[in-house]
């Protein structure tokens, strides 16, 4: 399913988030005739839209809402951590031959790779000075290293000085990447290629795909309690129900 969230309240902090609706299947297609069935006027009043990584909802949103600004969320954040997973694994793998062990220092500091610098306990700093002391361990390193700019950029007290940061980091991961360095480059590119998207935060630093997360869960846990639904429109009406009840504004579609 796609689901379709109004930030509105969020971002003027008049309530909470709000389910406008939910379409069987996740593409492109399915988004963009969602779009493309609302009143022109409707779309001109979309100023701002809030998505993940997946470039289908980009496509669409271009093609619909060719005046909205379309803002990459922090959890881009995942894309990075998702890289320092896989350069730790293929690491292990390549300096151990076998898969990760619980006496090896890059399965035992695994947990803590992915763990935010500020965060990190004193015991946790040794190990990875320890780690990061084996020369073998550098691609880690640089990897690692980059997922923690990352976070310090969305970390940044002011918006002004976290789109300087994002801004010199996506510069700095395009430029003289070692080749070997599989993980940096694949993340280096999409960040260049959803740049604007992503510095778009930054300008409007209130909008975030968290509330769509929360909501998420709420219907994550309605599936389990119902175990599963097998007609999409009883899905739909359990969910609207589920979070906030039918609105006649929102959801004509139901009166």
């Amino acid at each position: 399913m796609t689901v379709i969230i109004d930030l509105t309240p969020v971002k003027y902090h008049t309530g909470p988030a709000r389910l406008l609706d939910m379409v069987p299947g996740r593409s492109k297609q399915v988004f963009q005739t969602w779009l493309a069935a609302h009143p022109q006027a409707w779309r001109d009043g979309i100023e701002i839209v809030a998505m993940d990584g997946f470039t289908g909802f980009k496509t669409a949103t271009n093609a619909e809402l060719p005046d909205a600004v379309t803002v990459m969320d922090p959890l881009v954040v995942k894309l990075a951590t998702d890289a320092v997973d896989a350069c730790r694994r293929r690491v292990h793998q390549t300096t151990t031959g076998h898969r990760g062990r619980r006496d090896k220092p890059l399965h035992q500091t695994r947990r803590t790779l992915l763990t935010e610098a500020s965060l990190i306990t004193d015991k946790q700093t040794n190990r990875l000075t320890t780690l990061f002391a084996d020369h073998r361990h550098s691609e880690v390193e640089a990897t690692w290293d980059i997922y923690q700019r990352l976070i310090q950029a969305y970390r940044a007290p002011k918006p002004k000085l976290g789109r300087w940061l994002m801004t010199h980091l996506i510069d700095a991961i395009n430029t003289n990447i070692p080749i070997d360095l599989i993980e940096n480059r694949h993340l280096g590119r999409t960040l260049k290629r959803r740049a604007t998207d992503i510095l778009a935060y930054f300008d409007h630093p209130a909008t975030s795909n968290e509330p769509t997360e929360a909501i998420n869960s709420r219907l994550g846990h309605l599936r389990s309690t119902a175990l599963s639904f097998h007609n999409p429109t009883n899905y739909i009406t359990h969910s609207l129900l589920e979070t906030g009840g039918f609105k006649p504004h929102l959801h004509p579609q139901t009166r």
